[in-house]
């Protein structure tokens, strides 16, 4: 028979993973985020070739006049909402770039989550438990905090 202090239970906790800002990591950051920059700009070209390609066609059909400048204002309009999304995202980048050359060498930011798994038993004290965070520098562990 199993002692009930023996009994353990296994659950999953979100551990925050915070960083050192370091010149690397700076500069890997800004690297990340203008890549992203430019791959949004490259689909605001894709799509403007792509409109433009479509009203093409669409003024080379034999429809009336008045059907393809309806056509043509769906297409547009389509664009529009696209591009729009797509100027929205393109602006939260640039505010992440400016919030990242704005950071302090030495100061903390959060990189995001990892999912763990850990044992609790009676008498633990589970809020220290879900407490954790994993601290780097450059990538490199340098710090676990809390009650593992």
């Amino acid at each position: 028979m199993t002692d009930p202090m023996d009994t353990k239970l296994l659950l999953r906790r979100q551990i925050m993973v915070k960083a050192i800002v370091t010149p690397e990591w700076k500069d890997d950051a800004q690297r990340q985020l203008q890549a992203q920059l430019n791959q949004v700009d490259a689909q605001i070209q894709q799509l403007d070739l792509q409109v433009q390609q479509v009203i093409d066609e669409l003024r080379k059909s034999n429809e009336a006049a008045d059907v393809v400048n309806a056509r043509i204002q769906d297409v547009q309009g389509q664009a529009n909402n696209q591009k729009a999304q797509l100027l929205q995202q393109k602006n939260l980048i640039l505010q992440q770039l400016d919030q990242v050359q704005r950071l302090q060498m030495g100061q903390e930011v959060d990189q995001g989550q990892v999912d763990n798994f850990f044992y609790v038993t009676k008498g633990d004290n589970l809020i220290q438990k879900m407490q954790v965070e994993i601290l780097l520098r450059n990538g490199v562990i340098e710090e676990i905090r809390g009650t593992l």
